[in-house]
């Protein structure tokens, strides 16, 4: 994958999401993570009060959401229409997620964006990411976001690095993702549009769009149907 196929404008439809005008204002996705809280306290601010309730200073769900008890949200945070949090489900701040989400039993959610649709349904850690629209994680699939060597992420792409200047940043799916049970990707993966992640994978640098990542780094285009 090359530089301009990880622009904001390649991997994602910014009208499934209310960050859409911040992250239009990226070239690439991950320039979003440092902003994430601020732009939700800034959003927050501006939603309808008939729609949302305010939980303490910094957190908004809307009054659709079904949100099991047993779930716990910190701030900043804003829950979009129709979306289900499920038991178990550990929002820990900086979290924005779309309408008709699914954040799973026992999923971890940490400076993420989440677009409309999003499904991160089973034990999933979702950490300093982008997940475009109706991109979904199968169970205990997770984004590592740190280095084990703890030196700062670098994206790695075909025509080139590019240095992020952060020690954490987790995945950037595009839209319509698909990522198998039990998947790992590494530090600072990308994932273009409608491509496929085979169970188990270990996933390091980035798949092109419409692909499929197989096991030990093996990609294939999809064939058209």
């Amino acid at each position: 994958m090359k530089k301009e196929q990880m622009t904001v404008t390649n991997l994602y439809d910014l009208t499934k999401t209310m960050a859409g005008s911040y992250l239009e204002q990226c070239e690439y996705p991950w320039e979003i993570l440092p902003r994430i809280g601020e732009i939700i306290l800034e959003l927050g601010a501006s939603l309808p009060q008939e729609e949302y309730d305010r939980i303490g200073e910094d957190i908004w769900v809307h009054k659709s959401v079904q949100m099991a008890a047993t779930a716990t949200v910190r701030g900043p945070a804003i829950i979009g229409r129709d979306t289900e949090v499920r038991p178990g489900a550990f929002l820990r701040g900086n979290v924005l997620v779309g309408e008709k989400a699914v954040v799973g039993n026992s999923t971890e959610l940490k400076n993420v964006i989440l677009f409309d649709g999003v499904q991160v349904p089973h034990y999933n850690y979702v950490g300093d990411s982008v997940l475009g629209y109706k991109a979904h994680m199968g169970a205990a699939s997770l984004t590592s976001n740190v280095k084990s060597d703890k030196t700062l992420v670098k994206i790695h792409a075909s025509d080139g690095d590019i240095e992020t200047g952060r020690k954490k940043v987790g995945a950037m799916l595009g839209d319509l993702v698909e990522v198998g049970c039990g998947s790992v990707l590494n530090p600072g993966t990308v994932v273009g549009r409608c491509s496929n992640i085979y169970p188990l994978s270990s996933v390091r640098g980035a798949v092109d769009a419409h692909s499929i990542y197989k096991k030990d780094g093996v990609i294939v285009e999809k064939e058209e149907r």
